[in-house]
């Protein structure tokens, strides 16, 4: 039963980890990238230091921090970069406080709140990794065998090849 459960977990721990990289990474290949110029000078409007040099970080972040999550090497690394940009995104983008008109207030206040729980799915991977079906998992698993004096895989016999003098 326990099995069952490792397996159910770390199931559903990948899942997780694809749903949340799936909107990092189609936001930089889908619309930052090949909208750079225009995403620049939106990040301009909005008040954004630097907004060239910003969205080179921002997609840096999106690329690596999703792909970290895809394959699960460096989860908590990659989590923490997407919850930095995710914060950034948040606070110049989604600024309700700000907002006089009602409508708008609440359709920000909404994407606000959005982005909270996504960072709260990005700090569970922070504290818990990226689970057994991540490359962290292999490893982890791999330093447990070691610690634990499991016998090391034998070398391969080869025949050795005669030299004639």
């Amino acid at each position: 039963m326990e099995q069952l459960a490792a397996a159910m977990q770390g199931f559903l721990v990948l899942v997780a980890r694809l749903s949340l990289a799936a909107i990092f990474i189609a936001s930089a290949v889908g619309n930052k990238i090949p909208q750079f110029r225009a995403t620049a000078e939106y990040m301009k409007t909005e008040g954004v230091p630097n907004p060239t040099f910003a969205l080179f970080g921002a997609i840096g972040l999106l690329l690596l921090g999703g792909l970290s999550l895809v394959i699960g090497a460096w989860t908590r690394i990659g989590a923490f970069f997407l919850l930095v940009f995710l914060a950034a995104a948040t606070y110049y983008f989604h600024d309700f406080w700000q907002f006089v008109d009602p409508l708008q207030r609440q359709l920000q206040t909404i994407q606000f709140l959005k982005n909270i729980a996504i960072a709260g799915g990005l700090i569970s991977l922070i504290a818990f990794g990226g689970g057994n079906w991540s490359v962290d998992g292999w490893i982890s698993r791999r330093q447990a065998e070691v610690e634990a004096g499991a016998p090391a895989p034998k070398p391969r016999v080869t025949a050795k090849a005669t030299t004639q003098a």
